[in-house]
């Protein structure tokens, strides 16, 4: 019997482009829906983008726009990219809108009125600089749980902890570079221990995998603590009705933003919203997610929707993070991929198939090894798969116009045993075990090849035996179709080609239970490519920050070192000049400092861990142990030579210089000053 699905991916931030890693979850999901329908069910796939938040109106001030085209702009990349990877949303809205406006005030106001919201003064991070109240994501420090360095105001991606800003050490304005100061300001909190109860049984219940339930108990065991929803103003956001400068968190309508898609899909199809979201409403409902933002949605979620008499999700699947020859993904690497960067030198089914051999219901991180991607799609989709049709459709149209055998020929037992795999493969499919059912498939590939390989139809050609060689190539073609079906959640695009090749509406699952017979099919034209190494290498370069050309170093050599300075005498001074063009060639960025430390047989040098935004991390070693301790350094921001060549040094490789003035007359450097960016500057920005 059919059933009524939705579904949904986590919404990804309009602060950003699309990459690799945001694609394990898309993916996931995509395959997972395209499943679903080709068993026939009615099963609908939402998303949106996730609009608000002090970051996204701070870089739209910083691109001297308002936050509504910055997030307009990067939702129509954000829809490109998600089309060119074949990413089949039934819906993809944004939480900027109309419906998700509605849905947060109304699902405030019931949590409100049925007693689960509360007034509290909290003591906020508040940067006197900058003159604001910090948000979260702008509070930079060391996580209180385990210690590990540079972490986010609100969890530690590290450890998973959740905490408050304020709980952070060595924390720093995230803008600017300074301490934030303790202020005290009224805030609304959702009430999340009035849940425990339920949310303890709803968490067991099977809607999560066993290490995630396994993973909330640590929560429970420390006690649900009350959740603040608002943020003070200035904030890009819903404001609260009847509150004064206050907004909406923004993980507040993020998640409504699932049924904010919903509604607008509904109100333009005529479906109706209460058959998804309705407390009695049969429709399943599943979330993907990655497991960074697990809390959110199993805890804070659930329970707001208890809370406010919608329907709980029936489900909610985790994954892992993808990291890049078993590294996490770095820009100066080149291994930091962007979905867009990615399409302009390579197929997306590559990655689809590659993923779908990786994924398995489990929450595990997953490796793009890059020598494996290459062989495994050369091997398994053109080398196993493609070529069943490329080997023996050719033969067809030459010899017999295309024309298949009338009746099924004797494979022994070949086509009943693919079609007997397939319920095996779907079971694999419904539990996300991607992994397992490419192996499956490619076993059966394997078993056709060997069929292709002993009946050799190309000596059946020159031998001019044409019932034997119509015969194999007609099997060969049924067993190609009967792959292409298990295949076409993973590789839409072939499939709609192997259609076209075989003249077919579509690979339902079901179809494929009787063989083709007496069909006609389309000359074989060309299916997929093999992927070249030169392709890697082209993309890896693509996405690696470009290197200085040898007269943009001597330009930048000139600049940063010139000879030593001299005592200025009077209005007569003069100092060696250059011009204008060896300048612009200099890239000076704004860079934040990670982290300081003291270099070991070194009295002068400080060894600095630099974020430079989009162009990743460097390290430079610079002679400033004079004037600074490594602990007062940490999270400052300063300016640095981004395209000055590497130099290679006895302590290791320094990948820039920092700029600082000193006096000429002060050889010891004790009074040397970094250079620094007035406020509101951020990593990796050129300076004009």
């Amino acid at each position: 019997m059919p059933r009524q699905i939705l579904v949904t991916s986590a919404l990804p931030y309009a602060n950003g482009a699309i990459h690799l890693g945001h694609l394990v979850e898309y993916i996931q999901t995509d395959i997972w829906v395209r499943f679903q329908k080709s068993q026939g069910h009615d099963c609908l796939y939402f998303c949106a983008d996730d609009t608000h938040g002090t970051p996204i109106m701070i870089r739209a001030r910083n691109e001297g726009i308002t936050p509504e085209e910055l997030v307009a702009r990067i939702h129509r990349e954000h829809v490109a990219d998600f089309q060119d990877f074949l990413i089949g949303f039934d819906n993809y809205h944004s939480t900027h809108s109309a419906e998700n406006r509605q849905l947060a005030e109304e699902i405030y106001n019931n949590l409100q009125q049925a007693g689960h919201i509360a007034v509290e003064t909290v003591h906020q991070a508040y940067c006197n600089h900058d003159a604001m109240f910090l948000p979260d994501r702008f509070i930079r420090g060391t996580c209180p749980k385990c210690a590990a360095v540079d972490q986010y105001g609100d969890s530690c991606e590290h450890c998973s902890a959740t905490y408050s800003p304020l709980e952070l050490r060595d924390a720093f304005c995230a803008l600017c570079g300074e301490h934030p100061v303790a202020k005290s300001s009224e805030h609304l909190f959702f009430q999340l221990g009035h849940f425990e109860s339920f949310l303890k049984e709803w968490t067991r219940s099977g809607a999560l995998q066993a290490e995630m339930a396994n993973k909330l108990e640590e929560w429970f065991a420390s006690g649900l603590k009350n959740w603040d929803i608002s943020r003070d103003g200035p904030y890009f956001g819903f404001a609260i009705p009847g509150q004064s400068n206050k907004f909406f968190y923004v993980w507040l309508d993020a998640p409504i933003g699932y049924m904010a898609s919903t509604l607008n899909y509904c109100q333009r199809t005529g479906r109706s919203f209460a058959e998804y979201w309705h407390p009695d409403s049969q429709a399943e409902v599943y979330h993907f997610i990655g497991k960074d933002i697990l809390y959110f949605h199993t805890l804070f979620w659930p329970a707001m929707l208890k809370g406010a008499g919608y329907r709980t999700p029936t489900a909610v699947f985790a994954h892992g993070f993808l990291t890049v020859n078993g590294q996490k993904m770095s820009k100066s690497r080149g291994t930091f991929l962007n979905a867009r960067t990615y399409l302009q030198h390579l197929d997306p089914e590559y990655l689809r198939y590659y993923y779908a051999c990786k994924l398995s219901n489990r929450v595990d991180d997953l490796d793009l090894n890059l020598d494996d991607f290459v062989q495994r799609v050369n091997a398994d989709m053109v080398g196993k798969v493609v070529n069943l049709a490329s080997r023996t459709a050719g033969f067809l149209h030459k010899s017999f116009s295309g024309q298949l055998c009338a009746d099924y020929p004797e494979d022994g037992g070949l086509y009943h045993a693919f079609v007997q795999t397939g319920d095996e493969i779907a079971q694999y499919y419904e539990n996300r075990e991607y992994a397992k059912a490419m192996r499956a498939i490619m076993a059966l590939a394997d078993q056709a090849n060997r069929y292709i390989e002993e009946h050799a139809p190309w000596n059946l050609a020159k031998q001019g035996e044409m019932d034997a060689l119509q015969a194999v190539c007609s099997v060969a073609i049924n067993l190609f179709r009967v792959l292409m079906t298990y295949l076409a959640p993973v590789l839409p695009q072939l499939a709609n080609k192997t259609c076209n090749l075989l003249n077919l509406a579509n690979l339902h699952w079901q179809s494929c239970r009787q063989p083709l017979c007496g069909t006609t099919i389309q000359p074989f034209s060309h299916l997929l490519a093999r992927i070249d190494s030169k392709q890697i290498d082209a993309l890896l370069a693509a996405a690696r920050p470009q290197e200085p050309t040898k007269e943009q170093q001597k330009a930048a050599a000139v600049v940063v070192a010139p000879p030593p300075p001299q005592p200025l005498p009077s209005s007569a001074a003069t100092l060696p000049t250059i011009n204008l063009d060896h300048f612009a060639q200099v890239d000076l960025r704004v860079a934040r400092i990670v982290q300081a430390e003291l270099v070991a047989g070194a009295d002068k040098l400080l060894k600095l861990t630099l974020d430079l935004g989009s162009l990743g991390s460097r390290t430079v070693f610079a002679g400033i142990r004079a004037a600074y301790t490594p602990e007062s350094l940490s999270g400052r921001l300063t300016v640095v030579v981004a395209n000055l060549a590497p130099r290679k040094m006895k302590f290791g490789l320094s990948e820039g210089m920092v700029l600082a003035a000193s006096h000429p007359n002060d050889p010891d450097k004790s009074a040397l000053y970094l250079l620094s960016p007035d406020s509101g500057a951020e990593p990796g920005m050129r300076i004009q």
